[in-house]
């Protein structure tokens, strides 16, 4: 989809009516559907890292991945190392760090978007997309 490497595989879950109070750490993939107050990082490896927040999932702290897909809502920096994808009901009230954007109509961020330089961000990749609605 993104670049040369390929997605890696969600492996962890935090479904919808969970909720969970502390700072976790992932590897790979992990999606939220739940409510998580509390930090969210993936550790870094080269096999990268994959976080979706869900359009039912609330996270009340920071989050940090490679590649960042949020169509929920967010209070707290949002750091994404290679690619941010902001799907129409994300919502985002804090400060965001990335490589790449993807912002489709509807999201909206509260706070400065700060883009990130990368050695891998100045090959062929745009450092801004914006989706549109076809009509």
């Amino acid at each position: 989809m993104f670049g040369k490497k390929a997605q890696p595989p969600i492996k962890s879950l935090i479904a919808q009516g969970t909720r969970i109070e502390g700072n976790m750490k992932f590897n790979e993939g992990l999606r939220v559907d739940g409510e998580v107050f509390g930090d969210i990082q993936a550790t870094t490896e080269e096999a990268g890292s994959l976080l979706v927040i869900s359009e039912a999932a609330v996270v009340q702290g920071g989050i940090a991945a490679d590649h960042v897909i949020i169509n929920g809502t967010v209070r707290g920096p949002v750091h994404a190392r290679e690619l941010l994808e902001l799907q129409p009901k994300a919502r985002i009230e804090g400060d965001v760090s990335y490589v790449s954007l993807e912002m489709h109509q509807g999201a909206t961020i509260s706070g400065q978007l700060r883009p990130l330089t990368a050695a891998a961000a100045e090959d062929e990749k745009p450092l801004l997309k914006l989706a549109t609605k076809n009509a």
